[in-house]
């Protein structure tokens, strides 16, 4: 007879691998916020990733952070190139 709510029941599912999801967030976050940092990261985190996990278990989502990571590196480039072509970068502090 099963015992519904047993903790094997609970634990038989197959998880999601952490790097993907790691790498998912930070190229998500990286759209927004510190893109050259996160970036990189989520690219990082995306192949260790991909090659720890088979077809299923998160490979879509690490596939996703390394897409996620690359636009935020040229992302990154293009605002780095606007901000160069209006004349550099410059800190106006009051008065």
């Amino acid at each position: 007879m099963t015992s519904y709510g047993s903790p094997s029941a609970a634990s038989s599912g197959s998880r999601t691998n952490g790097m993907a999801i790691a790498s998912l967030c930070c190229g998500i976050v990286g759209l927004f916020i510190l893109n050259i940092v996160l970036g990189p990261l989520a690219i990082v985190f995306g192949a260790v990733a991909r090659r720890q996990t088979a077809a299923g278990n998160g490979a879509g989502m690490a596939k996703a952070g390394i897409i996620l990571g690359v636009i935020d590196v040229v992302l990154w480039l293009v605002l780095l190139a606007v901000a160069a072509s209006n004349g550099g970068f410059s800190w106006y502090v009051g008065g």
